[in-house]
């Protein structure tokens, strides 16, 4: 009887989330060996499908088998204690829920793939293998080889039989059983390992050193790296700096030979180790400095924060550009972590975390981790498992730290929470990190501080109805004035003839005193590239992407075009494809061209371009950064990413480049988003003292919109944002779901969006379910879509009606006329 109570405990099944897009989970027998020590939250390996092998989490465990199939085991249990919080089990659930997708999808986002296992397929001979007759000269050769071998994965086998293609030959000797191929599963993640020499401890007597040295005399290569050794390490001084020893690399460095290495560690004189070290040291090497001391307007407004995280959870914080909004932050940061709890703070852009991880280390050193996707694979597993272990309780990272495994949070900050970078559109789960980090603080009960200079339409309305808490910072820090704001009409300049290329001359006139005055400039186009497009004088015809319904943008750096969204490229063609005439000319403006333009107008001039082309590397932003901050670049020319809270001292003036393209945006937050553009990129002009300047080029100045940015009435834009939204029942009075159907045949896509939108209509009614129609792009990656928008009223219950939507999609999916339909769903889009 007790053997049998004894089987019962230990006969475990485990319900696993798999990182592959299915609804449900999958349950797993746990094997004998794992059934004490397996955990909820634990990464397993474990076999999904016929061969895919896949790291999934443990999300339950029990003693119920599946009823609908046989359940598979247990691979290899990865962890001994959770990685994954029970916190984020739910959360992953949640999300899933809200933003309608799966939870599999939602794990894998959230997981760095350095969690994740690498699965690699290979080959080892077979020792039953009894029949060499049936196999060819070439199988006999792969045969001997895999036996000198324990096994060969498929790119040493093809190399040895020096074929490109190996797949045919393994399929023959499977086929023969002459050999067996299996998975080798690893993990993805591998600490940072220096290799380091230290002197043998027998050496570290005074006596014995001066001996050694005596008997090297007469080898010099060997004294060389000794002495080497004893400059970077004084053992008779500090014997301790000895056991530390000395990376390796330092002597190689110092061009010693590397032999006499070698033969002073045969001999016993050095000795090598290794050591696992974070791969953040390196950036440990900063000087501390005290938590600032804050005015009293910043002052003012920490009180007032504390004072509203009585009453709620989360709070708005509306400060102007250079209100010192990150001193308040830090002050906060610093009274949470003295409480024993944990700290997230998101920032939109990677762009920004370079120069605010700079200002925080110094305050908080090495308690700070930070989470960005520029950060390698190794290097984010080590700030999730520092979260975990508790070397890290205060994380600064972007959107997808959101996912971090926290169990102990007290603040979230979200920084500049108007921007559109919080929001996943592609892949699921399309999340919005603003939103999650809400949900996240009310489950484990912490606070929300949202701040921003112009705050999102949504967050300022929960505000104003006392859903949140509110505080505003009205002051710029120091009381430096807010930039000083100029129209320019290009219409008129162009009359007057007072353009050159498409800048007028008072903007150049203004460069050129700024660079007479040793002060910078940024000049602002949200468009990267050289020109969006190129087009023929003859036929007018316009280079396209042969996948999407897009022009194809020129990149002068690299001499092609490329498509934006698929990411087609192709050389920079010398005629037109249609007429074959040579008169080929670039329309529009870049950053690519602008700089270009600039340098032939300011020869003399350093300017340098921040956009995606440039900042594609970890290190490439703080570089640049590095360079404005010493003064090393004269003009900056950059997309949005210039105007994401970076501060720059010597920065005097902004040059919008062409405001209406943003103004004129066809989307009902096309005046919310320039307002916070053109605000944000303003702010970036005159922080330290003195009075910047702005100058807007337009072709309209007497629009409403420029005349709010002047005048920085944020509560104007608000008021006639919000009373257009009620008129038309858009956010933040309605939920929008968008969906979004495509085919690679375009009747078949707006037959069956035609289809969804009916069906969807018939129990939404008509009012809510609009569409379907053609966005602005109708094909994309040979794919036409057909998009269907539907609009909720927060009153509605929401989980009822995205059960319904959810069902209705699912029967699109299944049915046989739509074969091959592709949908997308995006809760809270835009």
């Amino acid at each position: 009887m007790q053997s049998l109570e004894f089987q019962e405990e230990i006969t475990v099944f485990a319900d696993v989330i798999i990182p592959v897009a299915i609804p449900n989970l999958y349950t797993y027998r746990v094997p004998r060996e794992y059934a004490t020590s397996i955990c909820v939250g634990a990464r397993v390996i474990v076999q999904f499908g016929k061969t895919k092998v896949v790291t999934a989490v443990v999300a339950k465990l029990h003693n119920k088998p599946p009823e609908k199939y046989q359940a598979k085991y247990v691979l290899e249990l990865l962890d001994d204690a959770p990685l994954v919080t029970p916190q984020q089990i739910d959360l992953f659930h949640w999300i899933s829920e809200y933003y309608m997708c799966t939870v599999g999808e939602v794990l894998n986002v959230a997981l760095p793939s350095g969690l994740k296992i690498s699965s690699l397929s290979k080959v080892q001979f077979n020792p039953e293998f009894s029949y060499p007759d049936l196999l060819t000269e070439r199988e006999r050769e792969i045969i001997e080889e895999l036996k000198k071998h324990q096994s060969l994965n498929y790119d040493e086998l093809a190399r040895f039989a020096e074929v490109k293609n190996v797949y045919h030959i393994i399929k023959s000797l499977i086929q023969k059983k002459a050999v067996i191929v299996f998975e080798e599963v690893r993990e993805k993640y591998s600490p940072k390992i220096l290799k380091k020499v230290r002197l043998t401890s027998f050496y570290e007597d005074e006596s014995y050193l001066k001996i050694l040295l005596g008997e090297l005399e007469k080898k010099p290569q060997q004294l060389d790296v000794l002495l080497h050794y004893l400059r970077y390490v004084p053992v008779l001084r500090s014997p301790e700096l000895n056991n530390k020893g000395l990376e390796k690399s330092a002597l190689t460095k110092a061009e010693v030979s590397d032999s006499a290495i070698k033969t002073l560690v045969k001999n016993g004189i050095l000795e090598q180790f290794e050591v696992v070290v974070s791969r953040f040291e390196e950036d440990l090497d900063f000087v501390e400095a005290p938590t600032p001391t804050l005015s009293s307007s910043q002052e003012k407004a920490f009180s007032e924060i504390m004072n509203s995280f009585q009453e709620k959870d989360t709070t708005l914080l509306h400060g102007i550009t250079g209100s010192g909004k990150t001193e308040v932050y830090i002050k906060l940061i610093e009274q949470v972590l003295e409480s024993g709890s944990q700290v997230l703070y998101l920032l939109p852009e990677i762009a920004l975390t370079t120069q605010i991880v700079v200002r925080l280390r110094k305050v908080f050193g090495d308690k700070m981790g930070i989470y960005h996707s520029r950060f390698s694979d190794n290097e984010r597993v080590e700030v999730w498992k520092g979260v975990v272990s508790g070397k890290f309780s205060f994380v600064i990272g972007v959107r997808s730290a959101v996912f971090l495994p926290f169990d102990n949070l007290g603040l979230i900050i979200v920084d500049e929470e108007h921007e559109t970078s919080y929001k996943q559109f592609d892949p699921a789960p399309r999340y919005h990190a603003r939103d999650v980090a809400v949900v996240i603080a009310h489950r484990q009960k912490a606070k929300v501080l949202l701040g921003s200079a112009t705050p999102s339409i949504e967050s300022f309305y929960n505000a104003q109805t006392n859903r949140y808490g509110f505080v505003e910072m009205t002051e710029r820090f120091g009381s430096t004035q807010l930039p000083d704001i100029e129209l320019i009409d290009v219409k008129v300049a162009r009359k007057q003839k007072m353009v050159k290329g498409d800048f007028s001359d008072l903007m150049l006139d203004r460069v050129r005193l700024n660079l007479e005055k040793k002060e910078q400039t940024i000049f602002f186009q949200n468009r990267r590239g050289y020109s969006p497009y190129i087009q023929c004088e003859d036929c007018d015809t316009i280079a396209s992407c042969n996948n999407c319904d897009v022009s194809l943008t020129y990149h002068y750096n690299g001499q092609e075009l490329r498509c934006h969204y698929c990411g087609h490229h192709e050389p920079m063609p010398r005629t037109c494809q249609a007429c074959g005439s040579v008169k080929l000319r670039t329309r529009g403006y870049g950053t690519e061209k602008i700089e270009e333009e600039l340098q032939i107008l300011f020869p003399s001039a350093k300017i340098a371009r921040m956009d995606l082309d440039t900042t594609r590397t970890k290190t490439a932003f703080q570089t640049l950064i590095n360079e404005v901050e010493s003064g090393g670049v004269d003009m900056l020319v950059g997309t949005q990413m210039v105007a994401k809270g970076l501060d720059f001292e010597k920065v005097s003036l902004v040059c919008v480049f062409d405001a209406d393209r943003m103004i004129h945006f066809p989307d009902f937050r096309s005046a919310e988003r320039a307002f916070q553009l053109l605000t944000q990129v303003a702010g970036r002009a005159g922080r330290r003292g003195t009075q910047g300047k702005v100058l807007i080029q337009t072709n309209n100045p007497s629009q409403k919109i420029l005349k709010q940015i002047i005048e920085n009435d944020y509560v104007g834009l608000y008021k006639d944002e919000i009373k257009e939204r009620e008129d038309f029942q858009y956010p933040p009075f309605t939920r929008l779901i968008q969906i979004t159907v495509k085919h690679i045949d375009q009747p078949i896509a707006e037959k069956a969006a035609e289809e969804l939108a009916n069906k969807l209509a018939e129990k939404l009614s008509k009012q809510r379910v609009l569409g379907p129609e053609k966005p602005l792009v109708e094909r994309i990656r040979n794919q036409f879509l057909f998009e269907v928008m539907i609009k909720l009223e927060k009153t509605l219950n929401l989980k009822a009606a995205k059960a319904f939507i959810a069902e209705e999609v699912m029967n699109l999916r299944l049915s046989k006329d739509f074969k091959g339909i592709s949908v997308v769903v995006d809760v809270d889009c835009g």
